[in-house]
């Protein structure tokens, strides 16, 4: 079937939506962030990491203030450790001291969790914050830092009347004349591109479709160097031949888009990919879904979300790689023009989709954006985010997103760098009887409705649109995007997966190009 037998109609006349300006949507403000080597007059709120008593006089406190603590903590029978906190009041002339136990062996990523738990527990509180961080060293205070960062993060920005006090400012008293540089040249990055990932992911489909997204993309990289945006629109991906994200955005009066940020930090004709699922609401097409909590399908964008947001983070702290994002977004609707069960798409490599479910439309815009990231950039390794299938959530629960590739080499790289990250994966097999599961006998590939294990199905999918030499995984991280808040993280998106990727291509280490054997 042609390309341009599957275009969509043209779009409406645009209509009012809610704007993230003024004061009706209110971003989240993370507080200033300042350093300095001497303690200042006690003040606001105290903050303190340690693992055990045997810190508090090494974090650059005067013995009475340490006694005074001391004292306090025995009194409520503090027990030290991974996940304990708690708040003394009037303690040594501070308003508040609050005490954050760290396990002593600790990972980065741990402590990164126990700065986040501190700025969720503290995002209300107007004093200002004094972090006594002397006895850490850079990277340790770095990290505590940007997940004070992330927890301050809120999404109800388009409630008027939600409370929102204003926070004093973080002073970091630390005795290391680097740590500035460390949390400035990296994680203050982390912490922009996490609020920017989870802020378009929450947002609702009435204010970001594709069109809107690639406006914002483009405004989150303005002026930042050596970045290029390309973005192509229905006309560009009709003359590709994208027949499948084509088809998928047939439904709607907004029409999808590929977005593509490349950032060379350094020179290479080989950039790392990073494909995301970009649909911005997902109603489940023809094949609609039950009404019942079919509003979180705003975020069923957040792949594409976290590829870009992965990206900024890396090109606005100039780090020495080169990367490029590519977004797949489009809007799956149904009405008189949208796919159904049993049509019969045309991707861009030629292969041709029968559609078993319009509510697998992931794969389809997937597949059409893989193809055309490997065959315009012929990446040294492509990665694909997705919030795929709900199976794997049965597989692995809140712990792990699922991990699929034929290049084991690529796939420990992941797997290392989830673990750097605190953004977990567990790798789940690439079985070679899946091809059989969706095949079709009218078409190269029946896309949904297939049973089995949806999961493996879809990466197997995804799969087949990627050149076999080229080392390329898949993640399914539907578990993991959007959820119920927590101690260490907001309701909402999560902004998952951004720092996993940020740090798995800070990393990456090439990969041989020969067709993968692994992931069984």
């Amino acid at each position: 079937m042609p390309a341009e037998a599957q275009s969509r109609r043209a779009p409406a006349a645009s209509t009012a939506v809610a704007t993230p300006s003024g004061a009706q949507a209110r971003y989240s403000v993370v507080r200033d962030v300042n350093f300095a080597q001497t303690m200042p007059s006690a003040s606001g709120t105290l903050v303190l990491f340690v693992t055990g008593e045997g810190d508090l006089a090494a974090r650059g406190l005067d013995a009475a203030t340490v006694d005074a603590i001391k004292t306090g903590l025995t009194g409520a029978r503090f027990t030290y450790g991974a996940r304990k906190n708690i708040s003394l009041y009037g303690v040594a002339g501070w308003d508040r001291v609050y005490v954050q136990g760290v396990s002593s062996t600790a990972t980065g990523a741990d402590l990164q969790t126990a700065g986040t738990m501190v700025g969720r527990a503290l995002m209300a509180d107007p004093a200002t914050l004094t972090l006594a961080a002397k006895g850490l060293d850079n990277d340790a205070v770095s990290e505590i830092v940007t997940g004070l960062g992330l927890g301050q993060y809120r999404v109800d920005f388009y409630n008027t009347t939600a409370s929102r006090p204003e926070t004093g400012a973080v002073t970091v008293v630390t005795d290391s004349t680097d740590a500035q540089g460390h949390y400035r040249g990296r994680g203050a990055h982390i912490v922009s591109a996490m609020e920017w990932t989870r802020n378009i992911s929450n947002e609702p489909a009435n204010v970001v479709y594709p069109d809107v997204f690639a406006a914002r993309t483009r405004e989150a990289f303005a002026g930042v160097p050596n970045v290029t945006v390309e973005v192509l629109d229905g006309a560009a991906m009709e003359r590709l031949g994208m027949g499948a994200i084509l088809g998928v955005g047939r439904g709607s009066v907004r029409p999808p888009a590929i977005v593509a940020v490349r950032y060379r930090g350094v020179a290479s004709d080989a950039p790392v990919a990073l494909v995301g699922k970009g649909i911005t609401f997902d109603s489940g097409g023809i094949s609609i879904k039950p009404s019942a909590n079919m509003g979180n399908m705003k975020m069923d964008m957040s792949g594409a979300a976290g590829v870009v947001g992965a990206v900024l983070a890396l090109a606005k702290s100039g780090a020495p790689v080169d990367v490029v994002a590519v977004a797949a977004v489009a809007e799956n609707m149904p009405d008189g023009n949208a796919i159904r069960p049993g049509d019969v798409l045309t991707a861009m490599t030629g292969k041709t989709i029968e559609i078993g479910s319009t509510d697998a439309e992931g794969r389809l815009v997937l597949a059409d954006a893989i193809a055309w990231a490997d065959t315009t950039y012929n990446p040294s390794a492509i990665i694909d985010v997705a919030t795929l299938t709900g199976s794997v959530g049965g597989a692995l629960g809140p712990d792990y997103a699922g991990l699929f590739s034929r290049h084991d080499a690529l796939a420990d790289q992941v797997t290392a760098a989830g673990k750097a990250s605190g953004e977990t994966v567990w790798q789940l097999p690439m079985n070679p009887a899946y091809g059989s599961r969706i095949s079709s006998p009218i078409a190269d590939y029946r896309n949904g409705g297939e049973p089995g294990p949806g999961a493996g199905l879809g990466a197997e999918f995804i799969g087949e649109f990627v050149r076999p030499e080229t080392p390329w995984a898949h993640i399914d991280m539907a578990n993991m995007a959007y959820g119920g808040g927590n101690d260490v993280k907001p309701a909402g998106s999560a902004g998952w997966s951004v720092r996993l990727l940020e740090r798995f291509v800070r990393d990456f280490q090439p990969v041989t190009k020969e067709k993968g054997q692994g992931g069984y």
